[in-house]
């Protein structure tokens, strides 16, 4: 009963989560429209180093608040509401010591570009993504998701699109910059909001200097485990901009904006999948963990191998939509929608590494993103002693994503799995054999097909998603796949939302 349970309560808020994958993908293409048509590639390349920047600081802000809070609440004795508060202290205080430390070198966030305009006051809204970030781990921990998915999916992405539009008739050179303020300042009020009604302001409470220090000290594995697995994603990026012009790196982040979009599939199932976890824990049923494990990574692996079948064979003719510019930054599309789906079972089996091996999860983390920095450097420097294409050395970083990302999530699975005497790898035959056929039957008619490039797409893609899925269902998905596609019945639900009532 306690395993149906928790399918149940991963698959409610799967649901409830993909439902705001599909509005962020919905919302986010019209921004990489009006980057690519309006802004271009220079710009594109100059805010994606800035940002890059911003994010790091303010996941580090958070001290591993975003996975490390439902443990917290679950082994407390303090009102909860205390618990959570100290929290926003913690990470307010690290955010504003983050933006003071960029607000004076401010070039950190513009390597090899003159810091002009507006640009100091990127860091000022480092405060905003963190409060935004642990006031939805707060609410996850109470099963509310909608939340997320509301200031995530849906405020989010289209206050950035609607404000990149608004300022570009009034500032070409910080358009994107002030739209990524927008979005962050609106995500942190539709987060704020639902977490107050929730917890409320707390009733005899002032910040308690032991246990936040406490707090801090506990999450460090945790803060340190999330960075590394951010670094991972983004050095990249990085990279490019110390070896490349922005332009390059312009175009290689609109493929990485793309191919991060299935990558979403993972953190909406976080909210949910953490609390679960830890519930487990508590009750010492590690095989319910794994469980649990195999079943999410199985699920986010299936979808996103559909979605990177769709967008990597025909990746030109992807890019092209974005701006004719962008064409360049096909082969980087491939590599990266390919890494997304080789990091998830990885990155599932993370979610619970972090709570039951936070030593051996941070060293396998900081050794991959050793390898993928040294392997990204390698490729770029050979191909281009080698004379290869321009194109292709910016992919360079894609390979070594991918690569490392591989390895990464067959060594953490391998950890996990012996950690709880019980297979956690979402792998099956079924699967890959679904992909392969949808794969080959797609790049047969968007690439052999005697008609022009418009129609190959039209036929191509319902073939590949048609197939795929006919195939998946058929024969790759078990009885408890499918719970992930049926309504939970209402006593079902009730049932669930009192368990989680339970627990606050």
């Amino acid at each position: 009963m306690s395993e149906k349970r928790d399918i149940a309560q991963l698959a409610k808020g799967g649901r409830t989560n993909m439902a705001g994958f599909i509005l962020r993908l919905a919302a986010r293409l019209p921004f990489l429209f009006i980057a690519g048509h309006i802004y271009g590639p220079a710009l594109v390349g100059r805010f994606a180093l800035a940002v890059v920047v911003v994010e790091l600081a303010a996941l580090l802000a958070t001290l591993g608040l975003k996975r490390g809070l439902a443990q917290a609440l679950a082994t407390t004795t303090r009102p909860h509401a205390h618990v959570v508060w100290d929290g926003m202290v913690v990470a307010g205080l690290l955010s504003l010591a983050a933006s003071v430390v960029l607000w004076t070198f401010p070039q950190v966030m513009y390597a090899n570009t003159q810091v002009t305009g507006l640009d100091r006051y990127l860091p000022l809204v480092i405060l905003a993504v963190a409060w935004s970030d642990v006031s939805l781990a707060a609410l996850a921990y109470r099963h509310d998701v909608k939340a997320a998915v509301t200031a995530r999916a849906i405020v989010e992405p289209w206050t950035i699109s609607g404000a990149a539009w608004a300022f570009s008739f009034f500032t070409i050179k910080d358009g994107l910059v002030l739209s990524y303020v927008a979005s962050m300042v609106a995500a942190l009020i539709a987060s704020i909001v639902p977490f107050v009604r929730s917890y409320g302001l707390p009733q005899g409470w002032s910040p308690r200097v032991r246990e936040i220090l406490s707090l801090a000290r506990d999450n460090a594995p945790l803060a340190g485990a999330d960075a590394l697995e951010w670094s991972m994603r983004n050095v990249d990026r990085f990279i490019l901009g110390l070896m490349f012009a922005p332009k390059v790196v312009g175009i290689y982040y609109m493929a990485q904006q793309v191919a991060t979009l299935p990558g979403k599939l993972k953190t909406s199932f976080d909210p949910i999948l953490g609390p679960v976890i830890t519930r487990s824990l508590a009750e010492n049923d590690r095989a319910a963990v794994a469980n649990q494990v195999r079943q999410v990574a199985f699920w986010i692996m299936a979808a996103q191998g559909g979605l990177a079948l769709m967008g990597a064979i025909p990746a030109t003719s992807v890019m092209t939509v974005l701006g004719p510019q962008f064409v360049a930054g096909s082969a980087a599309l491939a590599f990266l929608l390919a890494a997304e789906v080789l990091a998830s079972p990885g990155a599932t089996a993370e979610s619970a590494l972090v709570y039951i091996a936070r030593h051996r999860n941070l060293m396998v983390s900081a050794a991959a993103l050793a390898f993928q920095i040294g392997l990204s450097v390698a490729l770029v420097l050979a191909m281009r002693a080698l004379g290869w294409p321009l194109e292709w050395q910016a992919a360079g970083p894609a390979i070594a994503l991918m690569t490392a990302l591989g390895v990464m999530s067959v060594v953490k699975a391998r950890l996990l799995g012996r950690m709880l005497s019980a297979p956690v790898s979402p792998v099956r035959g079924s699967l890959l054999v679904a992909l392969a056929v949808a794969g080959g039957l797609g790049w047969a008619a968007t690439h052999l097909l005697p008609l022009s490039s418009g129609l190959r797409l039209l036929i191509g893609l319902p073939l590949i998603a048609g197939s795929y899925v006919l195939l998946l269902w058929k024969f790759a998905l078990a009885p408890a796949d499918r719970a992930l596609f049926r309504r939970v019945p209402r006593a079902e639900e009730a049932t669930l939302a009192n368990e989680g009532s339970l627990t606050r």
